[in-house]
């Protein structure tokens, strides 16, 4: 057999440089001995151990800091389920009701058809809600061989605390895939649980959606970094692929926030894609497995129509249809290419915004507008009077980031490396970006190898826009820092452990050698997890020897008395977060929630919550009893409110949405007028005529106060 090789010398100076590019483009890496594959594999086993026991690691902290803070394993069944508050016991109520239905076909049936969760309305829970996960539990707990052995608390509990592993593992492998190294995944494993505060609230928010959700995301995270590694063989691809969209349709159908986030994301992959960072190839494939998984989301929960409706799948389908049309886009100057690029800009958020409108118009969907007019009121686009937006502004965790994160962020030493690794590649990406539109040959992949992208690999890249631009939501929403926390901690031991962070520095100033690259790379995570271990080792031991108590009489008081002393059937109304642990505590029915995702829903917590502002007792008894309110809780801590300043107490929003001057002394807006009527939640304990004439108190305590509605008066509707 023959072969054909240039001569050595025959060429010129022009063709020998024509030649060199592909040449070592093309060039295969050299043979490893065998001794260096075998060192090779054992190092990555290792590497593999350390991450699986790093996340059971994470698994057990949390688990002992949740039984240590509660002593849940001594508490009654009613306290652990008032242990999970708010909307954490209306999720974990599915579960419950799974668990005592006669047959797994009458628990679905049940769920689908549920007339106790909105007085007077059957609903289709697994359309409105993401508790898909309760389902799959409740069919497990009831097909294992383990109802003997683990209580059912237990075996859901755990689950939680188990995607935690699964989360700090998708996280080190993550920055392992970027560095090159499993120092750089222990580094991110440590400082996840150096900063619990900031990377998760798994401990004390259980059924949390958020908690079952973002773990899925970190492994989608970590599969689509993979994916981005050049030259994957085909079966490669295909597996990356599938784990990423299982890991998507996982996280969407367990979070109903799921279309805010792949937005996000969807837009970072738009902007490596404009400027060649990622193959368009790549980045359409990803689309796709986005849009497959909402969409399948969409079937799954029952044709919900949020999905159709969000601006995530507007967004990508405009994303393709315009990469469709406009073909020339990397042809031309640097100048003509941006010209190009800010003309698909425009295209595409104008079809975004398009179909957005033209959707939403079809489908008559309204349960979102409240998150827009949130975003609006909170970027200073108009005030607003609007109750459900104003509800958001004054919650903490929908403000800004406090400055105390960063001062814990800084305490652990996983900041500074932080914004080192942000800072050196945004950089890098900034030149890379400009080279590569700045190149009118139309070939940003020169040969189909995705390596070729001038000083930046796709999968860092992608990973400097996720990072950047969930750091930028979560600076934003406080509540949003849990999608930031992790990655930020994977990125920053990448920051330290990677040569293409060192490699550039070094050579700035004049000190590169490969010998002295590669001492830096392995010393210093070694270095600096030694000084962690000696730092805070002794604050974790103390912190898990804390022994606390679960202690809430007045409620537990309270949930013993509407199970014992109330109908099975009798409808309560109260606040959203109080009627959550009513549903889970005693199964009564309730007339609002906290799973605020529905328009109607929150027109009718605003009327319920009438009960805090200053109306009449007959305007009162009328709007409970549209509701088929049998029972009213009156909670003191909400009445007379001090957690907020003056403006963000519930009563003064109920006070503004209603046109009423707020009390106390301070400015209110010149429109606002005096209310005829006193405060209902502090009047109506004066058991005055006035209200003793339709409600009348059956229960109270040091914190709440339960009123009974007199049905004799409904006749006065219609005088």
């Amino acid at each position: 057999m023959t072969a054909l090789r240039q001569r050595k010398g025959s060429k010129g100076k022009e063709g020998s440089q024509e030649l060199q590019k592909p040449e070592t483009t093309l060039e295969t890496k050299p043979r490893i001995p065998a001794g260096g594959v075998l060192w090779s594999v054992l190092w990555s086993v290792v590497g593999g151990l350390v991450a699986v026991s790093l996340g059971l690691l994470t698994c057990i902290y949390v688990a002992t800091l949740h039984e240590n803070d509660l002593w849940f394993s001594n508490i009654k069944e009613v306290e652990q389920e008032i242990s999970f508050r708010t909307e954490c016991g209306l999720y974990y109520s599915y579960y419950k009701q799974m668990l005592q239905a006669s047959s797994v076909q009458e628990g679905l049936f049940e769920l689908i058809n549920d007339n106790t969760t909105e007085s007077k309305r059957t609903i289709n829970l697994l359309q409105r809600m993401n508790i898909y996960q309760e389902v799959f539990l409740g069919v497990l707990y009831r097909i294992l061989p383990i109802q003997t052995s683990l209580e059912p608390v237990y075996f859901y509990i755990y689950t939680v605390f188990g995607l935690q592993t699964v989360y700090v593992i998708a996280l080190y492998v993550t920055s392992w895939l970027l560095s090159g190294t499993w120092l750089s995944g222990a580094l991110t494993a440590v400082w996840f649980i150096l900063n619990r505060i900031d990377t998760t609230r798994v401990e004390f928010t259980i059924p949390l959606r958020e908690n079952w959700s973002i773990p899925f995301l970190a492994l989608q995270v970590a599969a689509i970094t993979y994916y981005l590694r050049p030259q994957l063989k085909p079966l490669q691809q295909k597996l990356a692929l599938s784990l990423i969209f299982l890991s998507t349709l996982t996280f969407s159908l367990t979070w109903q926030f799921n279309q805010f986030i792949l937005l996000m994301q969807a837009l970072a992959l738009f902007a490596l894609d404009c400027l060649d960072l990622v193959s368009t190839g790549k980045v359409t494939c990803l689309y796709l497995v986005q849009v497959s998984s909402l969409l399948l989301v969409w079937l799954l929960q029952f044709f919900n129509p949020m999905i159709l409706g969000s601006l995530a799948l507007s967004f990508i389908v405009a994303a393709l249809t315009v990469n469709f049309f406009q073909k020339n886009l990397r042809s031309g100057c640097f100048l003509t290419r941006i010209g190009k690029l800010i003309l698909h800009l425009i295209f595409v958020i104008s079809l975004t915004i398009i179909m957005n409108y033209l959707t939403k118009k079809a489908l008559q969907l309204k349960s979102d507008e409240h998150i827009y007019k949130f975003i609006k009121a909170k970027f200073g686009l108009g005030s607003t009077r609007d109750f459900d937006a104003n509800l958001y502004l004054c919650e903490e965790a929908f403000g800004l980031l406090p400055f105390d994160t960063f001062e814990r962020l800084s305490d652990s030493l996983v900041l500074y490396p932080y914004i080192w690794a942000v800072s050196i590649m945004t950089i890098v990406a900034t030149v890379a970006a400009v080279r590569n539109l700045s190149d009118s040959t139309n070939t940003p992949f020169p040969n189909g190898k995705e390596e070729e992208t001038l000083f930046l690999r796709p999968a860092v890249a992608y990973n400097l826009s996720h990072t950047v631009v969930f750091g930028l939501l979560a600076y934003s929403t406080m509540r949003m820092k849990y999608l930031w926390a992790g990655h930020m901690c994977a990125f920053a031991a990448y920051g330290i452990c990677s040569d293409e962070v060192w490699r550039p520095f070094l050579k700035v100033i004049r000190l590169h050698t490969t010998a002295r690259e590669r001492l830096i790379r392995y010393t210093v995570p070694v270095l600096l997890l030694g000084f962690l271990y000696y730092k805070f080792s002794p604050k974790l031991l103390e912190e898990m020897s804390e022994l606390r108590e679960f202690y809430d009489p007045d409620t537990v008081d309270l949930m013993n008395w509407i199970s014992t002393k109330t109908s099975k059937k009798a409808v309560f109304a109260g606040s959203m977060q109080l009627l959550a642990g009513v549903k889970l505590c005693t199964g009564r029915v309730l007339t609002n929630h906290p799973h605020y995702e529905d328009k109607s829903l929150r027109e009718r917590t605003r009327q319920v919550y009438q009960i805090y502002a200053r109306q009449s007792p007959e305007d009162v008894h009328k709007i409970l009893r549209s509701f088929g309110t049998d029972y009213v809780i009156l909670e003191d801590s909400i009445c007379y409110e001090r957690r907020h300043n003056r403006g963000c107490r519930l009563r003064d929003l109920l006070d503004v949405s209603n046109g009423h001057i707020m009390d106390g002394p301070g400015e209110n807006e010149v429109d606002l007028t005096p209310s005829p009527h006193p405060r209902f939640c502090d009047e109506i304990r004066t058991d005055q005529p006035p209200y003793t004439t339709y409600f009348t108190r059956v229960f109270t305590n040091k914190t709440f106060h339960v009123y009974k509605l007199k049905k004799g008066k409904k006749k006065t509707k219609s005088n």
